[in-house]
C-alpha cells in the first residue's frame, strides 16, 4: 500500500502528500466501449418509437379509408400509448428479473430487443387496426430495456462520471428524434415515395412495382427498426458485459429433476427442523449442476481447520425498498413525465389548430387579421401543415443535442446535480405559459395561411429552447437520483423498474388528458388553458424536487454488511450534494 500522512511514512519522517484524482471529464471517462453499447440500445428503442410516430397516422388510415380524423385521432392515441401501457404492468416484473443471478442485466436487455423488433415485424404487416395494437402491446410488456440499460450505465461507472454517463442515454433519445422521422419518411409507401426503386417499371420492381411493398406499404419503414434492434441484440450478445454480481450461468444441460424434487423436500424438512432457515446462493447452483451435497456442507477450511462460513449474496426484500427518498423521487419523476408527455401532444396539436379555430360548423369569418378577445381568451392555433410541423419537431432534437454535449457538463460541475434539477425545473412552466401567445406574435401571412415570418420562428425557438433546456437537466439528473435513491444494490434493477413503471403510467396518462383538455378549452374559445392548466403541475414538480435528496445507493446495510458502512457513505451520490 502506498504511504500515507497516517501510514509508516510518518514514523520515518516522511510527508507524503497522496495525489488527488483526475476530474472526471469525456476523454477519461471509464468503459468507453460499454457505454456505447448501452447507448445504441437506447437510440434503436427511441428510433422504433419516433418511426412510428412518423407514419402511424397514414397506416391507421389504410387501414379504412372512410375513417373521420376524429377516429384516427382516438386510434393514433390508443396505438401510441398501447406501448407505454403494457410497460406499466411488465417494468417491475423485468426490474426483478435483472436482479436474479440466473437472468442478469444483459438477458433481460437482449429479450427486450429481440422482442421489440419482432413487435415491429408483426406491426408492419399488420392489416387492421387491432392487429397493430395487439403488436404494440407485446413489444411494450415484453421491453424491459430501460430499466436494465441505466442499471449497467451505474454500475460500470465509477460514481464522479454518473453526469456524464448518464447523459448519454437522452442524449440518444434526441439524436433518435432527429434520424427516426427522417429515415421513416423516406421509407414509409415506398413505391409512392422512391418510385424509381420500387415503383412500377422501377429497378426492383416490375409492371407494378413491387407487391409485397404495395401490399404493405409501411413494412419497409418498420422493418428498418427490426434490422437495428436486432443488430444491437447481436452487439449485445456479444460485445456487452454482464454487470451483475454473483450471476450464475443457466445450464439446462446438467438440470436433474429428480434432484430438485428430492432437494426440494429436503429443503422443506430443514426449514421445519430449523426455524424455517433459508438455503443461500450456493444451494440453487447445485440444485443445477446435481451436486446437492456441495450446496448444503462448506468445504472451505480456515487455517484451523474449521469451517469457513461464506457469506452469501444478500437481496434486499421488496416491502423495504419504500424509502421516503425513493418515493419522493417517484413523485418528481411522475409529474416530470406527465407534462414531458402532456407537452409532446399539446406541441403537436398547438402547431396543427388553425389560426382562426371557430368550431363547429361555423364558416371562417371574412376579416383577415387575428385579433385576441382577451389576453388570456383567445382559440388560435399556428396553422401549420405537416412539412413545418417536422421541422419544428426537429428544433427539438437539434437544441438537445447541442445543449447535452456542451452546456450540461460544465453547468453540472460548476453548480452540482441539485441545484441543477431543481433549477431546471422552473423553466418547464415559463415555457408552458408562454407557448399559446405564439399564436398572437405578429406574421407575415393573414390567417387562415400558417403563421409565418422571422418573429414566429424566434417565438417558437425561445420557447423549445426553455423547454429543452430544462428537459436537459432534468432527464439525466432524475435518472441519477433515481439511481441513488436505491437503498441496496441488490434491488438496483428493481427500482430502475419501478421507475420505469412510474414512467410510463405518467406518460400514457400525459398526452390523453393533455390532448381531453385542449380540445375542450380550444372549442370554448382559450386555447392556452391546456398549457396553463400543465405548466401548473410542472410547478408543483417543482416544489417536490426539494424534498429529493442525493443519495448513495447504499443506505439499507444487511446482517454481515456492517463493515461497508464507512466505504457507502465515503461513495455518496453521483457529483455532489449541492
Amino acid at each position: 500500500m502506498l504511504p500515507t500522512s497516517t501510514d509508516n511514512a510518518t514514523s520515518q519522517g516522511i510527508h507524503v502528500t497522496r495525489s488527488r484524482p483526475p476530474p472526471p471529464t469525456w476523454k477519461n471517462l471509464p468503459n468507453k466501449g460499454q457505454l456505447a453499447i448501452l447507448a445504441l440500445s437506447r437510440f434503436v428503442d427511441f428510433f422504433q418509437m419516433a418511426a412510428l410516430q412518423t407514419f402511424m397516422v397514414h397506416q391507421l388510415r389504410s387501414f379504412d379509408p372512410d375513417l373521420t380524423d376524429v377516429d384516427i385521432s382516438h386510434q393514433a392515441g390508443v396505438l401510441q400509448g398501447a406501448f407505454t401501457a403494457a410497460q406499466i404492468i411488465t417494468s417491475i416484473l423485468w426490474g426483478r428479473a435483472a436482479d436474479q443471478p440466473m437472468l442478469g442485466r444483459k438477458t433481460v436487455l437482449n429479450i427486450g430487443l429481440v422482442g421489440t423488433g419482432i413487435g415491429c415485424i408483426g406491426v408492419g404487416f399488420s392489416k387492421s387496426y387491432g392487429q397493430a395494437v395487439f403488436w404494440r402491446l407485446m413489444s411494450g410488456a415484453i421491453n424491459g430495456t430501460v430499466g436494465s440499460a441505466r442499471t449497467m450505465v451505474a454500475e460500470i461507472t465509477p460514481k464522479p462520471w454518473h453526469p456524464r454517463a448518464f447523459l448519454l442515454l437522452p442524449a440518444a433519445f434526441n439524436v433518435a428524434n432527429v434520424a427516426g422521422p427522417i429515415l421513416a419518411g423516406l421509407f414509409a409507401d415506398p413505391t409512392v415515395n422512391l418510385p424509381k426503386l420500387f415503383g412500377p417499371n422501377s429497378t426492383f420492381g416490375g409492371p407494378d412495382g413491387v407487391q409485397w411493398m404495395r401490399e404493405y406499404p409501411y413494412a419497409v419503414a418498420n422493418l428498418m427498426s427490426t434490422t437495428l434492434l436486432f443488430a444491437e441484440a447481436i452487439l449485445v450478445h456479444f460485445g456487452l458485459q454482464e454487470t451483475l454480481k454473483g450471476k450464475k450461468p443457466l445450464d439446462i444441460s446438467k438440470f436433474d429433476p429428480v434432484a430438485l424434487v428430492r432437494s426440494a423436500y429436503e429443503s422443506a424438512q430443514r426449514m421445519r427442523n430449523q426455524g424455517y432457515r433459508m438455503l443461500q446462493e450456493t444451494q440453487r447452483e447445485g440444485l443445477l449442476s446435481g451436486d446437492t451435497r456441495g450446496s448444503v456442507e462448506m468445504d472451505r477450511l480456515t487455517a484451523s481447520g474449521e469451517r469457513e462460513a461464506q457469506r452469501p449474496v444478500q437481496r434486499l426484500a421488496f416491502r423495504r425498498i419504500w424509502t421516503p427518498n425513493v418515493l419522493w423521487t417517484l413523485l418528481s419523476i411522475a409529474i416530470f413525465d406527465f407534462h414531458m408527455g402532456a407537452f409532446a401532444n399539446l406541441w403537436i396539436l398547438f402547431l396543427a389548430t388553425p389560426r382562426e379555430f371557430t368550431g363547429g360548423d361555423n364558416s371562417a369569418r371574412e376579416d383577415t387579421s387575428l385579433q385576441a378577445r382577451s389576453m388570456f381568451k383567445f382559440s388560435s392555433g399556428l396553422g401549420f401543415p405537416p412539412p413545418t410541423i417536422g421541422f419544428a419537431m426537429a428544433i427539438i432534437g437539434f437544441i438537445g443535442v447541442a445543449l447535452q454535449f456542451l452546456l450540461y457538463p460544465w453547468a453540472n460541475g460548476r453548480f452540482g446535480l441539485m441545484r441543477c434539477f431543481r433549477g431546471s425545473l422552473f423553466l418547464f412552466p415559463a415555457a408552458y405559459y408562454l407557448a399559446p401567445y405564439l399564436a398572437l406574435l405578429p406574421s407575415t401571412s393573414p390567417p387562415p395561411n400558417p403563421a409565418s415570418g422571422a418573429i414566429i420562428w424566434i417565438g417558437i425557438s425561445f420557447v423549445l429552447f426553455l423547454q429543452v433546456a430544462a428537459r436537459t437537466f432534468a432527464l439525466p439528473a432524475s435518472i441519477i437520483l433515481l439511481n441513488n435513491s436505491s437503498p441496496h444494490p441488490s434491488v438496483l434493477a428493481t427500482i430502475h423498474g419501478i421507475g420505469n413503471a412510474c414512467s410510463a403510467t405518467f406518460r400514457t396518462i400525459g398526452p390523453v388528458l393533455a390532448g381531453y383538455w385542449f380540445g375542450i378549452w380550444t372549442e370554448r374559445g382559450i386555447v392556452g388553458m391546456a398549457w396553463w392548466i400543465v405548466a401548473t403541475l410542472a410547478s408543483v414538480g417543482c416544489v417536490a424536487s426539494f424534498k429529493v435528496r442525493n443519495g448513495s445507493g447504499h443506505e439499507i446495510f444487511l446482517p454481515g454488511e456492517e463493515g461497508e458502512t464507512k466505504e457507502g457513505e465515503a461513495g455518496g451520490g453521483s457529483g455532489d450534494g449541492r
